[in-house]
């Protein structure tokens, strides 16, 4: 019987977060999806694999041996992904959108031409996924947008700030205006990233940055086009500065906004996993070229 390497980890998160809620935002997806995952795993074995209560899932006896050994299975199966990608000398890069990754695409053109024999795949992951492909073990590394759930698991090195603004209808009241205040903007209806995404949402919706005054969401979105979309359609958003360079909409204008904090963007990658030393070192090199660039601007 072949088993989906995806399903595993589905099964590892749910018995070390002990509850479907945990497990779903360490891994960017729905609780029902989740649950339908997790129930096709039990099929597929033919055994339960849970207790489920109001108090969270529990592991029966066959979860427990099954919970003794899928972690060793996915570490062999996670080393010779890497020892594949060393072999190929290749250094799989995720990121969100062009306006972070392009702050640094500079550094990583020059670490190209200076690092001939390793081959760099950027790879553009959508918002269902703040971690950019890490937490699902499908990159080496990865630009990211601060914060994020799961980010207490992974090594992250901060590379710059950039302030916030808003999107807004072109036909929107302020959309004439120089600069907003958000609080201007706290009755409007914001286009959000999945509930899934946790502290990812809740910064871009700026929850913390409200007083007390609710959230009013209009329209849910994990891709920028959509994004847009919602915006044209009535709905506002708040987006990092290059935002305005990268993404356009005919129907869409983006402003400053004075009240909230900047976004964060850093370079991320796993904590207490070996890569190798090779790509130790690559990864240690990408950190310090960033770094000095940055420092640069």
């Amino acid at each position: 019987m072949d088993v989906d390497t995806r399903l595993l980890r589905y099964f590892t998160a749910v018995a070390e977060e002990g509850s479907l809620t945990g497990a779903a935002e360490r891994l960017f997806v729905s609780q029902p999806a989740l649950t339908k995952q997790i129930r096709r795993l039990e099929d597929d074995l033919g055994v339960r694999l849970f207790t489920r209560s109001r108090s969270g899932m529990a592991l029966t006896e066959s979860g427990r041996e099954f919970a003794s050994r899928v972690p060793a299975l996915l570490d062999g199966w996670d080393e010779a992904v890497r020892a594949t990608g060393r072999a190929a000398r290749v250094l799989r890069l995720g990121f969100l959108d062009a306006g972070a990754v392009g702050a640094v695409r500079e550094v990583i053109a020059e670490f190209r031409r200076a690092r001939p024999e390793w081959r760099m795949e950027l790879r553009q992951f959508d918002w269902s996924d703040p971690s950019a492909g890490l937490a699902r073990g499908e990159v080496d590394a990865a630009v990211v947008r601060l914060p994020f759930p799961g980010q207490a698991r992974l090594t992250v090195r901060e590379l710059f700030v950039e302030e916030r603004g808003v999107l807004l209808p072109a036909r929107h009241p302020l959309a004439n205006s120089e600069t907003v205040e958000f609080r201007e903007l706290w009755d409007e209806p914001f286009v959000a990233a999945g509930a899934e995404t946790g502290a990812w949402r809740e910064h871009w919706l700026a929850a913390q940055e409200r007083d007390g005054h609710p959230v009013r969401v209009g329209a849910v979105t994990s891709r920028p086009d959509e994004w847009l979309g919602a915006v044209a359609g009535g709905c506002v958003a708040l987006a990092p500065a290059s935002a305005a360079r990268f993404y356009s909409h005919p129907d869409v204008v983006f402003r400053p906004v004075r009240g909230v904090s900047p976004s964060r963007v850093g370079l991320a990658r796993p904590r207490g996993r070996t890569h190798g030393a090779p790509l130790d070192e690559l990864l240690d090199e990408l950190w310090e070229a960033f770094a000095r660039r940055l420092s640069r601007s």
